[in-house]
């Protein structure tokens, strides 16, 4: 099958020419006619998988055949993404497909100003890509409507829940109209995921590419069993004998992808971190860096790596294994992406063999054992040591060097006004000058307060 045999508007099918788009996905070839056809969809899939087309083209097919101006305030399709980084490209997905039309893709999530967001959604958008916080400080606003969305889509539905956004769904569930296309996407379908859908779609029709909780077939799986404190030290030896195209570090919080960096750039090894408590910014530059290979290893957090997709992943490595047996299967969908193949190792400590047994019983797979090299005691005496961490200056996702390179800017500049202007002459006697004379204070009168003589001494 070809994706001309779908019907889709000509303007598409110039588009997926353009990228030499040909043979869709398993995903696609399920989901594209039943979304022709108006039905709610609930779809299955890991990521990599090609969801993103599976949904964005069958719905800018209804758009182009249904033309409408979009109402102020208002959108007609409707994408929620659990990340920033992933709504971006779901937005970038949307624009690319629909690049021959004039539609109009806006996305809104937090960590950048909102004034600038209103001002887009004043006149309306077709499609708005957005995380489910934002949307809400719109709302609130009253910047945003929902009362006129013709498609709905919710992506990482599974994610969304283990961010316990659960409450800000069903609310915005309330505030979407009934009559409305609903388009409900998950990696994994747990029981409180499959609840949760019950809550958004009528009468779905289910399509799934692969079984619930399953790993990439092409992903070739390791485990070397190591104590916390010496994961280091492996990590760097894992970096000199791995062919690395690009790897994804994962740890499990944000203190430790900032450590694994540190680490790392002390022993020479260049490598950024992204996490929740990095500014958009420096996420982007990042993400930025890592697509376009300046640096080849990334260090990311679970939540943070959703919106990671990027072609040529080779290795991802499990600096510490997830809590949560279906993370795992997100992580190693990092690499194997479009058929490639791709490589997963992971450090496993005593206390996080518990967590293994959870994921082999879940993916109902083994990963290969890999004992710990030789001269491994020598390598972590010689582990170099980290880079200092930045200081605090007090503001959450600041860049520390810069704000010393602007400090020591603006102090340059004073030095030069100063030195411009010449030594500051204080006024002489004798010049017109008066002598500064010293302010006098009103003596007080009587006691201070106002409770003096309400107490009256005995004895």
């Amino acid at each position: 099958m070809e994706f001309k045999d779908f019907g889709l508007h000509a303007d598409i099918e110039r588009a997926l020419t353009a990228k030499r788009y040909s043979q869709p996905t398993p995903i696609q070839q399920q989901a594209i006619p039943v979304l022709l056809e108006g039905r709610d969809l609930c779809g299955i899939a890991q990521t990599g998988t090609g969801k993103t087309a599976a949904f964005s083209l069958p719905s800018l097919d209804y758009l182009l055949n249904n033309p409408k101006r979009p109402a102020p305030r208002g959108c007609r399709m409707l994408v929620l993404s659990p990340t920033r980084e992933l709504a971006a490209q779901i937005a970038q997905s949307c624009r690319d497909y629909g690049r021959f039309t004039k539609f109009s893709v806006t996305t809104v999530f937090g960590g950048v100003p909102i004034n600038r967001q209103i001002r887009d959604l004043s006149q309306g958008v077709d499609i708005l890509v957005a995380t489910p916080g934002r949307l809400l400080d719109l709302i609130d606003q009253r910047a945003l409507r929902l009362g006129d969305v013709e498609i709905f889509v919710l992506d990482e539905a599974d994610q969304m829940m283990d961010m316990g956004f659960i409450h800000s769904l069903r609310r915005v569930a309330k505030l979407l109209p009934d009559e409305r296309q609903n388009l409900f996407f998950s990696a994994t379908m747990p029981k409180e995921i499959a609840a949760l859908a019950q809550q958004f779609l009528h009468d779905p029709v289910t399509v799934s590419v692969a079984p619930q909780a399953t790993t990439a077939e092409k992903v070739r799986q390791q485990v070397t069993f190591v104590e916390q404190k010496e994961k280091q030290a492996l990590l760097h030896h894992v970096l000199k004998v791995e062919d690395i195209d690009r790897a994804l570090i994962f740890t499990r919080t944000k203190h430790g992808a900032d450590r694994v960096v540190r680490h790392l750039k002390g022993a020479g090894i260049d490598a950024y971190a992204i996490h929740g408590n990095k500014s958009q910014a420096q996420r982007t530059t990042a993400l930025q860096a890592f697509r376009s290979g300046q640096v080849r290893l990334l260090v990311a957090t679970d939540i943070a790596a959703r919106g990671i997709d990027v072609s040529g992943v080779s290795h991802v490595i499990n600096f510490e294994i997830p809590n949560v047996p279906e993370q795992y299967v997100h992580r190693i969908g990092r690499t194997a992406r479009a058929g490639a193949e791709g490589v997963a190792i992971s450090f496993v400590a005593p206390d996080e063999k518990a967590y293994l047994r959870d994921i082999e019983k879940v993916t109902r797979t083994r990963a290969e054992p890999v004992k710990l090299p030789e001269g491994f005691s020598e390598m972590v005496r010689n582990l170099p040591k980290p880079v200092q961490p930045p200081r605090n200056t007090g503001g959450k996702g600041r860049d520390p060097q810069r704000q010393r390179e602007e400090a020591q800017r603006r102090n340059g500049e004073g030095q030069r006004d100063a030195a411009h202007r010449g030594p500051r002459r204080e006024p002489q006697a004798g010049e017109g000058a008066q002598p500064q004379r010293k302010r006098r204070f009103r003596p007080r009168r009587g006691g201070v307060g106002a409770h003096k003589g309400a107490v009256t001494r005995v004895g």
